[in-house]
Formats: C-alpha cells, sequence, structure tokens
C-alpha cells in the first residue's frame, strides 16, 4: 500500500478589503448617529427649561419702584419711582439655577431692588445652563455702570458658578441660593450669606453644611423654615424636591430682610 502524503494547511483566507472598508464604514456611522441622537436628546432637555409662573412676572413689571430691562448682560432690575432715591451704589448679578428660566428670579429678587435700591442683574445663560457662560464678573456689571459695589450670586447650579466667577474679580461678597462652592475661596476675604431651604431635597442643608469649610470662616449661613428646592424662584414643582409650605410672598419677604442686610 502506497505511503500517504501528509495533509498541507489550506491556504489563509483573507477578506476582501471593500468588505472591510464597507464594515469599518458601517461602524463610524453608527456611531455618528449615537452621537447625533444624544447631542439632540440633549438639545431638547437644555431647551426645554422650567418656565416662570406669569403671574410673579407680571407683578414685577407692574412695580413702578422697579424699572426692568432687557440687555445683552441680561434681565436687570434697577430702583425707579421712590426707590430710586434710596441712592444704593451696590448690585447683584445673580445666575439662574440649571435649566431654570431666569424670568423665574424676578419677583424673588425684586424686594431688594424696591426696599433698599440695590440694582439686580439676572443673565441668561446659553442653553439655560450657567456653565455654558463664561463671562466674567466684569463682562456684566457693564450693565450699570453708575454701580460701584457689586456682589455675585445664584441658584444651586447657578451658585457653583458665581463661585467661579469670584477670582480675579472685584466682587464684593456671595450670595448662595441653596448652593455651596465645589471650590475653596475661603481665603477670598468675600462678605458671604448662603441661604438654605428646610425642605430642600436637592441641595439640602445638611450637604450645605458638609461644603462650609470652603467659604470664609465669618460667612453667614440661615435656613428659611418651610422652604425647598424651587422656592427661590417662581417656576413651579421642581421634581426630586421636598415638600414646599412657605408662599411665595413669604419667600420674597424672607430673602428680601437677608439681603438687605448683606446688600443695603
Amino acid at each position: 500500500m502506497p505511503p500517504r502524503r501528509p495533509a498541507t494547511a489550506a491556504p489563509p483566507r483573507h477578506r476582501p478589503a471593500g468588505r472591510i472598508r464597507r464594515r469599518v464604514r458601517a461602524i463610524g456611522l453608527g456611531a455618528l448617529a449615537a452621537l447625533a441622537l444624544v447631542m439632540v436628546g440633549f438639545g431638547i432637555w437644555a431647551h426645554t427649561p422650567y418656565r416662570a409662573d406669569r403671574a410673579p412676572v407680571i407683578d414685577v413689571w407692574a412695580n413702578g419702584e422697579v424699572q426692568v430691562q432687557y440687555l445683552d448682560e441680561g434681565i436687570v432690575m434697577s430702583p425707579a419711582g421712590d426707590a430710586a432715591a434710596l441712592d444704593s451704589s451696590t448690585g447683584l448679578v445673580f445666575v439662574p439655577g440649571a435649566r431654570v428660566e431666569a424670568h423665574a428670579y424676578m419677583f424673588q429678587l425684586s424686594g431688594v431692588v424696591e426696599q433698599h435700591g440695590v440694582t439686580v442683574l439676572i443673565t441668561e445663560p446659553t442653553l439655560n445652563l450657567a456653565f455654558f457662560d463664561t463671562r466674567t464678573l466684569e463682562q456684566f456689571t457693564t450693565a450699570a455702570p453708575e454701580v460701584d459695589r457689586w456682589f455675585v450670586g445664584g441658584h444651586s447650579l447657578g451658585g457653583v458658578r458665581a463661585c467661579l466667577m469670584t477670582p480675579g474679580s472685584d466682587a464684593a461678597g456671595l450670595v448662595l441660593f441653596g448652593s455651596y462652592c465645589a471650590g475653596d475661596v475661603s481665603g477670598s476675604g468675600l462678605a458671604v450669606l448662603s441661604i438654605a431651604g428646610e425642605n430642600d431635597a436637592l441641595s439640602t442643608p445638611a450637604i450645605i453644611e458638609q461644603n462650609a469649610a470652603l467659604l470664609p470662616v465669618d460667612a453667614r449661613f440661615v435656613t428659611i423654615e418651610g422652604a425647598n428646592h424651587a422656592s427661590f424662584g417662581d417656576y413651579g414643582a421642581q421634581a426630586g424636591d421636598g415638600e414646599r409650605t412657605i408662599s411665595s410672598e413669604q419667600m420674597r419677604a424672607e430673602l428680601t430682610a437677608l439681603l438687605g442686610e448683606l446688600l443695603g
């Protein structure tokens, strides 16, 4: 019987280059489609903010002691009528919380304009998110050149952004509504007022206390009874928040008194 020839290995199979290119192209197109969906979803999310309640905004417009202007820097509320005679040279640049319409803070902040003559500028961040607005404090204060002493503040994420605006600026102080600093400003020498809501389930009083060491040792901490996270503006209920047991008018009175002590 003749010897059997050893079996030879089958030659390696090579995938055609065209097939590989098609697969790579399909993967790339799939990744781009997924990225596009994420971007569209983010855009829709960012462009559907918590809308301001209409009635409080109308109240501000009807208030003869408050002049409202819409400028490139933001919504400016300045003293008018008898309030103009208070002759305050103090201003507050205020940054809204994430996805909260700037108008939602007009009523709550108008009290310090009316009763203490303070000029208030509420910023209108890109995509309704404070971190997309990288302007400096000085780029906002151009809206009211007659004011020579400026404070900066914000609500929630807006407060975090306000903290980042203070280094290297001429800010006299910092105001936080249901917020805290993410960086250390303890050595800044700023006058700081931190206001918490008793029933705030988002920026809870406990979280604010945990981050207190990042603020100057003489920072003032106040908790408003019955207030939740959304009480600092007028935009309805906010997902994940606690129960609110304080009215909008009561909240405005509390904030006006506290801000007046710092700014007035």
